[in-house]
């Protein structure tokens, strides 16, 4: 690993700045991890100091006063509520079902592949072939099983405290761009409104990186094998999973059921957020409220044994 540098400042050289000067600016550790990420995604990458604020910069760095953005229903309730905040500033937005095309007269299309927590995948082909310009959230899929910009996406965006830290002591947020003029924008914009990744969690993040093919690989085994197992249990009615990565939900009885589930767990955390290497579950009702069933309990499925992972939800639906 390159050494932590937490300097603020780097001397001038001859009376002119280099191109570390500032750290507000770019700073060793977060250039680091942004070549790292832009090489996974095949886009030139910036950091922010979380998920949210990624998306915050993206949306004002890049469009006006009275645009609007179709958003993907169904996926992280605080992306609508943060388009809902940056309603006073004239930016405006609607929701649509991402299986299908988004609707005509919008001008940002803001994708999840996955959806959180309803896991559902977008219609990328249609999206892409919209003329505005296309956002995928691509946090729990990662760049091991997507590459939106591949597929003709302009952004990808990533709740980094996720998969790609993956071990619950990462806050960081991230987007690639396919357009090297979307990229000098957003960085322009980032610089100055201070929306900036510290170096800290930027080398926590170069380490994840190192490890991030092996830990999604394991994260995919033991989640389909958990789901396997969901499906056949006579307490589970719906299971929704989008084939890979650690991320899947699931619907038992009722919103009492799905209380005493989660706070029956040994093993298993009760906590949010997801993509750690230990598994946590929650019921999302308690956040989202009537958005979500509230029978839905979403499980983040970590790298421990699958069968000690199994035999604690089992007791807890018992």
């Amino acid at each position: 690993m390159e050494p932590l540098d937490r300097a603020t400042i780097w001397p001038y050289r001859e009376g002119e700045p280099q191109e570390l000067y500032y750290q507000r600016y770019a700073h060793p550790n977060g250039l680091a991890a942004e070549r790292a990420l832009g090489e996974l995604e095949g886009g030139e990458t910036l950091l922010f100091p979380s998920g949210t604020g990624a998306a915050a910069a993206l949306v004002l760095g890049l469009l006006e006063r009275g645009q609007t953005i179709a958003l993907a229903e169904g996926g992280y309730y605080g992306t609508g509520l943060l388009f809902s905040a940056l309603e006073g500033w004239g930016v405006r937005h609607v929701e649509f079902d991402q299986t299908g095309p988004p609707p005509d007269d919008v001008d940002l299309i803001w994708l999840e592949a996955p959806s959180n927590p309803f896991l559902t995948m977008p219609d990328l082909e249609a999206a892409v072939a919209h003329p505005a310009r296309v956002v995928v959230d691509s946090t729990a899929a990662t760049p091991i099983y997507l590459r939106p910009l591949d597929a003709g996406a302009d952004f990808v965006l990533h709740s980094a405290t996720k998969f790609l830290g993956g071990h619950h002591d990462v806050l960081l947020g991230a987007v690639a761009c396919r357009s090297a003029d979307d990229a000098a924008r957003l960085r322009t914009f980032r610089s100055r409104t201070g929306i900036v990744a510290a170096p800290d969690p930027c080398w926590l993040l170069s380490r994840s990186l190192r490890t991030l093919r092996v830990r999604m690989e394991r994260h995919t085994a033991n989640a389909s094998e958990i789901v396997d197992r969901l499906r056949a249990h006579p307490g589970v009615n719906l299971v929704r999973y989008p084939g890979f990565g650690g991320l899947l939900s699931f619907d038992v009885a009722d919103g009492e059921a799905a209380r005493r589930v989660e706070t029956s767990l040994q093993r298993i955390k009760n906590a949010t957020s997801l993509g750690g290497v230990e598994s946590v579950i929650e019921s999302r009702t308690r956040w989202e409220g009537d958005r979500v069933p509230p029978a839905l309990l979403r499980l983040s499925v970590g790298l421990e044994d699958v069968d000690e992972v199994w035999a604690d939800l089992a007791q807890a639906l018992a």
